[in-house]
């Protein structure tokens, strides 16, 4: 109980001031798509530039972690896509939206404050080892198999171009890649660069934390619910068990393994439905499951919090 209060609440409660603002009218719902759009286009890619711009890549990297997670991912995006199709008989473009949902954790507005939280500042190195590879695998992937069942015979240059064109059009990925960059090249931020980005980096989280609740009043959970809850299940409990079991047989180290693991128990993130509306298909799954998933995290991450520790 007492992780419950000290560790998930308080981002939760942020997430709820954001949903009642936007609910009663006291916070415009323009202004929660100006927030957000400050907070996923320019705080958190300046976040993820900063955290790995300083990132010590040859001490922080562990093939058993990042293969643990992806492997989990990779298997619950397989599992939503061919559970759509097989037990709720939707087409191909729908399953693959599906899938997503399944594929794509929660991992920087959700993962980053509750593991923070709970482990401290200093224990985020797994965390941010995860998230800089998040968005290229997960896009990657979506868009790959989306783009292979909408077109399918088309040329391989021409799906290549369409892939570039999604993943580099994505502020996060931007961030990564520059994030990379500047570590690989081995020059130094300037520390009035570095000052700077300080002061934006930590609006990020508060501010994507408090967008996200403004958003999520936007969704409405109707209808499909069996396929909502289907994402729900993979999400919230198959991917980090897969996680838990392959990061035990690689012997993970304890750190890495708890981000691991929390990373994995994430609620699907926003680009779920980001994914889902670029395609046009499974909208309604993808909002609802962002939403009900969210709020179910609050008990199911308390689960995975208390087992680990």
């Amino acid at each position: 109980m007492q992780t419950l209060l000290d560790v998930i609440l308080p981002v939760f409660l942020v997430i709820g001031f954001g949903y009642f603002s936007v609910w009663k009218g006291y916070f415009p719902v323009s202004g929660v798509d100006g927030v957000l759009r400050f907070a996923q286009s320019f705080a958190v890619p300046c976040l993820l530039f900063q955290a790995i711009a300083n990132l010590d890549l040859g001490a922080s990297f562990d093939a058993g972690l990042l293969f643990s997670f992806y492997i989990g991912a990779a298997i619950c995006f397989a599992l939503g896509t061919f559970g759509a199709r097989l037990f709720f008989k939707r087409d191909w473009e729908d399953c693959v939206a599906i899938g997503f949902c399944c594929l794509f954790s929660n991992s920087v507005l959700l993962g980053l404050p509750i593991s923070e939280r709970a482990y401290g500042a200093d224990s985020l190195t797994g965390n941010y080892m995860i998230i800089a590879i998040h968005s290229p695998f997960c896009y990657g992937l979506g868009i790959t198999v989306m783009e292979f069942v909408r077109n399918r015979g088309q040329s391989g240059l021409a799906l290549t171009r369409s892939i570039g064109r999604a993943m580099f059009h994505n502020p996060l990925v931007i961030g990564i890649l520059a994030g990379f960059a500047v570590n690989l090249s081995g020059l130094a931020i300037p520390s009035v660069v570095d000052d700077a980005l300080s002061l934006v980096v930590r609006a990020a989280l508060p501010a994507a934390l408090f967008a996200l609740g403004g958003v999520l009043i936007q969704y409405k959970p109707e209808g499909d619910m069996k396929a909502i809850a289907m994402v729900c299940l993979i999400a919230l409990v198959v991917h980090p068990a897969i996680v838990w079991l392959m990061g035990s047989a690689l012997s993970v180290p304890t750190d890495l393994f708890r981000a691991g693991v929390l990373t994995a128990a994430m609620a699907p993130g926003f680009n779920a439905y980001i994914f889902a509306n670029m395609y046009g298909r499974s909208r309604r799954v993808a909002a609802s499951s962002v939403l009900i998933a969210t709020a179910s995290s609050i008990f199911t991450v308390w689960i995975w919090l208390t087992v680990l520790g």
